[in-house]
């Protein structure tokens, strides 16, 4: 579990340096200091604190490298990413107060801003960018651009809790599809994506790649149907901060499928509390996502328990 959670480390620093070395919050700020229309300032319209906005102008910034300006938010979605960093405040923050901002700094090009959004969300930046203005009695530009740097890293950081669920959902279906073509003995046909198999000599039973749950296993009844009768979740974070609620995700999928269900779970971490609640839920067995992968023991262990126990279309492995 110590290397799973090393090689976890390693792949969120990699992430989160790379992403921070395109520096789109240089991009960003280079397109708020050349914007060439005149920006008209109404600071207490705009949601700016009328002391933060005259301590700016003794320092001698430009207002509009500090402040969000709704016109300047409109033709530069993608400046939001700028504010909101000196502000530092996260996506989901500003979606629960003021509106999603994400596809503004994500696909700045196809973003449509409204005038009222571009003042709801403006107001909300200077709020409190003003209140961090206030708080310091030497506040600085550098000040702005560190908090700047400080968000993208926390931003990353969350984004990476997807970003690692699917590398390991995609590591073990490559090495699951890996397994049934070359090594399992199993008698099977994939169509042509891959992303379905039939298994088994009479071609009742199927595997699909999907999502919620991530693999399922389906067999066909007398009426033509295909019934769920088990079903794969992976879930690859190994951050214990973020367990439980990757818990819930497992639940909700979980309860979609059938009563008689056989579901069966791998994890990038497990702690005390999801274990409790694991108890609880309708999880056949658990398995450790880094040991599933790279121990060749735990592997036949897990293809045993679900291709020859569960679905008996799998010899016992050596």
């Amino acid at each position: 579990m110590a290397r799973n959670k090393l090689e976890d480390a390693k792949k969120r620093a990699r992430i989160i340096s790379t992403r921070i070395r395109v520096r789109t919050d240089e991009a960003a700020r280079e397109k708020i200091a050349s914007f060439a229309e005149k920006l008209s300032w109404a600071p207490e319209d705009c949601g700016i604190d009328r002391e933060a906005w005259r301590r700016i102008e003794e320092i001698g910034v430009s207002p509009r490298l500090v402040f969000a300006h709704p016109d300047l938010l409109r033709a530069h979605p993608d400046a939001s990413l700028h504010y909101r960093g000196i502000a530092t405040l996260s996506l989901k923050r500003v979606q629960q107060i003021a509106g999603s901002v994400d596809a503004w700094e994500k696909e700045p090009r196809r973003a449509r801003v409204s005038a009222e959004k571009a003042l709801r969300v403006a107001r909300l930046y200077n709020a409190i960018i003003s209140s961090i203005i206030l708080d310091s009695t030497d506040w600085t530009m550098e000040n702005g651009y560190r908090n700047v740097l400080a968000t993208m890293g926390i931003t990353s950081d969350g984004a990476l809790r997807n970003i690692i669920g699917q590398e390991a959902e995609r590591a073990v279906k490559e090495r699951l599809t890996e397994w049934l073509e070359n090594r399992s003995g199993v008698p099977c046909a994939p169509d042509e994506a891959r992303a379905a198999w039939r298994l088994g000599a009479g071609g009742g039973l199927r595997m699909v790649y999907s999502s919620e749950p991530d693999i399922r296993f389906e067999k066909k009844t007398k009426e033509g149907e295909w019934e769920v009768i088990s079903t794969i979740e992976v879930k690859g974070g190994a951050d214990p901060a973020g367990a439980l609620e990757r818990l819930g995700a497992v639940k909700k999928s979980f309860d979609k499928t059938p009563a008689r269900s056989k579901n069966f779970l791998i994890l990038g971490v497990e702690t005390n509390e999801m274990r409790s609640q694991l108890n609880e839920m309708r999880v056949e067995r658990v398995f450790d996502l880094f040991e599933t992968l790279h121990n060749d023991a735990r592997w036949r262990e897990f293809v045993s328990e679900v291709f020859h126990h569960t679905l008996r279309v799998l010899k016992t492995p050596d």
